[in-house]
C-alpha cells in the first residue's frame, strides 16, 4: 500500500515538471467540455497510454522503444490536425479536408453550434497525448520501472504504473477544472470565444512543434529532472521506508517470511527478531565453495551481502567485508556474497569470477543471475547486508555503505550469542585503495549518470540520442552534471557503444572521484583511452586506471576510476577520448 501511495503522489508531481508543458494545450483545449463525457475519457485514454507504454518499456526491451517512437508520430500527425482545426477551420478545409474533416468528427474540435463532445473522441486525444506523456519520468517511476527490470512483469508492477498514471491524472483533472472556470469566466465577460479558440489552437500546434523538435525529451526533460527530482525525492524519503525483511509488521502475510520463529533459550543480544532466512537455492552457480543451505549453515552466524561487481558503492563496502571475513572466521562466522548483477556483462560467470579474484574475495559467492535469492529476501538494494543467527533467524540488516561499525558489533554480539567466548574488539580499519576507498561526501555534488537511453538524464549534445542506431554527435561546454557525446555513438537501452575511432564522452562534474563502467566491446580487443580535466592532462589528479598524462586502457568490462582530484576539490570538465573504436560506456559514479 505504501508503495502505491508512494507512485500515486509521485504521478501527481509530474505536473510541477516543465516536460510535461508541451502536453498542457491538448490537455485545456478541453476546458469546458462536459466532463463525463469529454475530460474524463481523455484522462482515461491517457493513463492506460502512459501506464501500457511504460510497462513495455520496462519489460518488452528495443523493439517497445520503436512502437513508442511510431506511436508517437502518429500522436503528432493527430494532435496537429486538432490544432490547425482549431486555429482555424477554414484554412484547415482548404490544405487538407478530408484529413481534417476526419480529425473534426473524430475529436469534435470543429467547434460547429451544437456540436457535442463524444466519449470515443476524448478518449482517442487521451490516447495520443499518453504516447507524449511517457518521456517525463522521474526518480519516482524509475525506481517502478527499475523493480520492473529486475523483478519480471508482475501484478504489483502493473498497479504501481497505473498508480502513477492516476497521479497524473487527478493533477490535471484539477488543473483542468480551475482552467475551464477561467475560460468560462473570460467568455462571458469578453465574448472572446473565437480569439480564445484560435490561441489555444496555437498552443497545440506549439506543442507539436516542440515535440516534433524532441525538445520535450531534450531542453525540458532537463529541466523537468532538475526541478521535479527534489520534491519525488522528499515523497520517496517520508513515505517509503526501507523494507526490513519479515518485520513484525509484514510476517503474517509474507509467505516467504513468515515462518515461525524460533523460542528457544532466552537471546544474550537484543537485537530484534526479524523473521526466518530464506532460502538459498536458485544460484546458477557458486564460487569458492560447493552450493550452500540455511539448513547446512545452522549453528553458524551468517552474513548475507548483496552485491555486483561494477557498484561503485559495493566496491568501497568490500574491504570491510574482507576484513571481517577475515576476522571472524575462526569465531564461526560465515559470509556469504550473493551476486545480483545490475548489467548484462555482469551476468557473464566468466566476469564475475575475474571480478572476485581482482577483490581478492574468499568467502563463498552465489551467483543470482536469476535474482532467486535477492527476490526471497525481498532485497532492493546494493549492497545490502543482512544478519542470520545460529537458528537461522534475521537478526539485524542494514543497506547501502557506511554504518560498518554497528554491522560489526551485530557480528560480535551474534558469535557470542552463539557460544563464543570472544571478548568485544575496536572495529577493522581496512586499508582501502583506488575506487575501495571511501567517497569524499562532503565535496560530492554529482550523482550516477547513466549512458544508455532507457535511464539516461542530463544529456545535453544538440543531437538528440537515437535508440539501437548509429548517429554522429557533438558536444561544446556542458553545465554542472550534464555530458554529452562526441562522434559516432550506437546508444542502446543499457550501454553506449562507439562506432568509430577518436570519439569522446564529456561531462562537468563535481566531485574527489570520477569513475566509469566500461568494456572493451563485442571484439574483446582492448581499447586505448586519454582523460583530460578541464582540457588539461590530469597531474596528480589521474584515478588508478590512468597515469598523470591521463592515458589508460579498457581490458575487461568493470568500473574504472579514472579521476581523483588532488587539493580542493572543484567543479571540472573532464573528457575522455578513445583511440579505438569499439569501446562500450555504461555509467558515471562518483566519490
Amino acid at each position: 500500500m505504501t508503495l502505491l501511495i508512494i507512485a500515486y503522489l509521485g504521478g501527481a508531481l509530474t505536473i510541477l515538471s516543465p516536460c510535461i508543458l508541451p502536453i498542457l494545450p491538448f490537455v485545456f483545449a478541453r476546458a469546458g467540455q462536459p466532463f463525463i463525457r469529454s475530460t474524463l475519457p481523455m484522462l482515461i485514454g491517457m493513463s492506460v497510454t502512459f501506464a501500457l507504454v511504460a510497462t513495455l518499456a520496462a519489460v518488452g526491451g528495443s523493439w517497445a522503444i520503436h512502437a513508442n517512437e511510431y506511436g508517437r508520430l502518429a500522436a503528432i500527425l493527430l494532435l496537429a490536425v486538432f490544432g490547425v482545426s482549431l486555429l482555424s477551420p477554414r484554412i484547415a478545409g482548404v490544405v487538407t479536408q478530408p484529413v481534417v474533416d476526419f480529425g473534426n468528427r473524430l475529436l469534435n474540435a470543429s467547434g460547429r453550434p451544437g456540436s457535442v463532445p463524444t466519449a470515443a473522441s476524448a478518449f482517442i486525444l487521451g490516447v495520443a497525448t499518453g504516447l507524449l506523456w511517457a518521456p517525463c519520468a522521474g526518480p519516482i517511476l524509475g525506481l517502478v520501472l527499475t523493480g520492473a527490470a529486475l523483478q519480471g512483469a508482475n501484478l504489483q508492477t502493473t498497479f504501481l504504473l497505473v498508480a502513477y498514471a492516476a497521479g497524473a491524472a487527478t493533477s490535471l483533472a484539477v488543473a483542468l477544472l480551475v482552467g475551464g472556470r477561467i475560460f468560462a469566466g473570460m467568455k462571458r465577460s469578453l465574448g472572446v470565444s473565437e480569439r480564445i479558440r484560435q490561441v489555444l489552437g496555437a498552443a497545440v500546434l506549439a506543442g507539436v512543434a516542440v515535440i516534433a523538435l524532441g525538445l520535450d525529451t531534450g531542453l525540458l526533460a532537463r529541466l523537468s529532472y532538475a526541478s521535479t527530482s527534489a520534491f519525488e525525492q522528499a515523497v520517496l524519503d517520508q513515505l517509503h521506508e526501507k523494507p526490513a525483511v519479515g518485520s513484525s509488521s509484514d510476517l503474517a502475510a509474507n509467505g516467504t517470511l513468515a515462518a515461525a520463529l524460533d523460542t528457544g533459550s532466552p537471546f544474550l543480544s537484543d537485537l530484534p527478531m526479524e523473521g526466518r532466512a530464506p532460502s538459498l537455492t536458485g544460484a546458477v552457480e557458486w564460487l569458492n565453495s560447493p552450493s550452500l543451505t540455511t539448513e547446512e549453515l545452522r549453528g553458524k552466524v551468517v552474513l548475507i551481502d548483496f552485491w555486483t561487481y561494477s557498484c561503485i558503492n559495493c566496491i568501497r563496502t568490500v574491504p570491510y567485508v574482507r576484513a571481517w571475513a577475515e576476522k571472524y572466521k575462526d569465531q564461526g562466522l560465515v559470509i556469504i556474497g550473493v551476486h545480483a548483477p545490475e548489467f548484462a556483462f555482469e551476468k557473464k560467470i566468466d566476469n564475475v569470477k575475474k571480478a572476485v579474484a581482482d577483490f581478492k574475495i574468499g568467502y563463498p559467492v552465489a551467483i543470482d543471475n536469476d535474482y532467486r535469492i535477492w527476490r526471497a529476501f525481498e532485497n532492493s538494494y546494493w549492497p545490502a547486508h543482512y544478519l542470520i543467527d545460529a537458528k537461522g533467524n534475521i537478526r539485524y540488516h542494514h543497506f547501502g555503505e557506511g554504518n560498518y561499525p554497528q554491522t560489526e558489533q551485530a557480528i560480535q554480539d551474534l558469535l557470542r550469542e552463539a557460544g563464543s567466548e570472544m571478548a568485544s574488539t575496536a572495529p577493522v580499519t581496512p586499508e582501502a585503495k583506488g575506487a575501495e576507498a571511501s567517497p569524499d561526501l562532503k565535496n560530492i555534488r554529482s550523482g550516477e549518470s547513466y549512458l544508455g537511453y532507457k535511464r539516461a538524464a542530463g544529456f545535453v549534445s544538440p543531437e538528440n540520442l537515437r535508440a539501437d542506431a548509429a548517429n554522429t554527435y557533438s558536444i561544446d561546454q556542458p553545465g554542472l552534471n550534464e555530458w554529452g557525446f562526441s562522434g559516432s555513438w550506437t546508444v542502446g537501452a543499457e550501454h553506449a557503444v562507439l562506432d568509430r575511432a577518436d570519439g569522446s564522452i564529456l561531462y562537468r562534474f563535481s566531485a574527489r572521484d570520477l569513475h566509469l563502467v566500461l568494456g572493451p566491446g563485442a571484439a574483446s580487443k582492448p581499447v586505448r583511452f586519454r582523460v583530460t580535466i578541464d582540457g588539461k592532462a590530469p597531474g596528480a589528479s589521474h584515478g588508478a586506471d590512468t597515469d598523470a598524462g591521463g592515458y589508460g586502457t579498457v581490458t575487461s568490462t568493470k568500473l574504472y576510476q579514472l579521476v581523483r582530484q588532488s587539493g580542493d576539490v572543484e567543479a571540472r570538465t573532464f573528457e575522455i577520448r578513445f583511440l579505438d573504436p569499439g569501446v562500450e560506456a555504461y555509467a558515471f559514479t562518483f566519490g
